[in-house]
């Protein structure tokens, strides 16, 4: 006699072979027809945006053609690959080290990190730039010696900092406080733990650093850093304040002189789109190499 309410094993195989068989319904897809509204109304919108591009002459894209790899734009379009390069390098090279400074336990090294990108984060890059680039007003010569001695070098500002110079300087600095930010952001997301590990195996400090802590923190480093690398790109248009002939200076000096606006900040808009996209085919192939044994 069972002590228990539940069904001899042998009733309830009988009673589920007894069960309707499912397979045989007919599977139906549920319906959505709110979102075949939505992608109705936006295929429309994406024609109706295409078909007055190709047909609205206000373009001119014969203007567009003829300007789009002339020689002047070609340069301008290198001027701000140099901008972007040197000011990413000595930025982020910049931001490293005052990243490790907020790290420290030195309280001196941590106010001066935190006072540098305070400061540089408050101030727009525009005021920046003209401030480097009138320099020479605040120091005529430049010396090299002990401080607050005599000098055994000496540099006439005038001559050291060109345009080119204090825009590099400028991008540069102004990006080393948004780098220092996302490179400690990326380093605090490294469990702590490993560290203790690591030293507990008398792994010195250096390396810990080298093989541990920076290929993790890489994972949460190099989204964001591309998206500075990107934002700084299309910032070097604010050079043109300093009279460098870089894309957009250059463009609007065509435009100037020919008066084809629209056509000319279309060149500028496709080269910025190019130059944006292989910097975001260079990001997903780094991502990847990086997530390595992240992801399976």
């Amino acid at each position: 006699m069972s002590l228990t309410s539940d069904p001899p094993l042998h009733k309830a195989a009988e009673s589920g072979a007894e069960r309707e068989d499912y397979s045989t319904l007919e599977v139906v897809p549920v319906r959505n027809p709110w979102r075949w509204a939505a992608v109705a109304v936006t295929a429309v919108l994406v024609a109706q945006f295409a078909h007055g591009l190709i047909t609205n002459p206000g373009w001119e894209w014969d203007v567009f053609a003829d300007f789009f790899t002339s020689r002047t734009i070609l340069k301008a379009v290198w001027i701000t690959i140099q901008l972007t390069f040197y000011g990413t390098a000595l930025g982020f090279a910049l931001g490293i080290v005052l990243a490790f400074m907020r790290l420290s336990q030195s309280p001196f090294l941590k106010s001066v990190a935190f006072t540098y990108i305070w400061a540089f984060r408050s101030i727009p890059l525009i005021v920046q730039l003209l401030f480097w680039f009138n320099l020479t007003y605040l120091y005529k010569r430049l010396d090299f010696g002990i401080p607050f001695g005599p000098g055994f070098l000496s540099f006439d500002t005038a001559g050291l900092v060109g345009a080119m110079s204090a825009a590099v300087l400028g991008l540069a600095l102004h990006q080393a406080a948004y780098a220092a930010e996302i490179v400690r952001g990326g380093v605090l997301a490294v469990d702590g733990g490993q560290l203790e590990a690591a030293a507990a195996l008398g792994i010195p400090r250096l390396r810990q650093l080298r093989k541990i802590v920076l290929p993790q923190a890489m994972r949460s480093i190099l989204p964001n850093a591309a998206n500075e690398v990107i934002s700084l790109f299309k910032g070097t248009s604010i050079v043109s304040v300093m009279a460098i002939g870089e894309l957009f200076y250059q463009v609007q000096v065509i435009y100037g002189r020919n008066g084809r606006v629209v056509p000319l900040l279309m060149v500028a808009t496709v080269w910025y789109i190019i130059l944006t996209t292989v910097l975001s085919i260079a990001q997903y192939y780094v991502e990847r190499r990086f997530s390595r044994g992240a992801t399976r």
